[in-house]
């Protein structure tokens, strides 16, 4: 089976009030839940703000180190899920169903 990656893209800015994350929360449990019992899911995990993040890009034969993301965005990569499919309409199936729990953007990714 091909191996996918769900990237969840999350505006920038502070997160919901308790009492909108809380239910997403919930929701996504329940459908990596469901992912697990499928034999889709893999791996799962949310992300740190971009500001927590470390650039390394190499120049002139050198690494240069610079704290966050280089690109300026309104959006930024929230957390990823890697899962199984036989193919791609069954991988962007679980795609649309991320996409609805989390309520925001889901690319998906074949691996190669």
């Amino acid at each position: 089976m091909q191996k996918y990656l769900l990237s969840i893209y999350q505006p920038d800015g502070d997160p919901p009030p308790p009492e909108v994350l809380e239910p997403i929360v919930r929701d996504l449990e329940a459908l990596n839940d469901e992912m697990r019992a499928a034999g889709a899911w893999v791996f799962a995990a949310g992300l740190h703000p971009p500001g927590t993040a470390t650039v390394l890009r190499p120049k002139s034969g050198d690494v240069l180190m610079t704290d966050g993301p280089y690109t300026e965005g309104k959006e930024h990569l929230g957390g990823f899920t890697v899962i199984q499919a036989p193919d791609l309409d069954a991988a962007l199936a679980w795609g649309r169903r991320l996409a609805a729990v989390t309520t925001l953007p889901v690319e998906v990714r074949p691996f190669q």
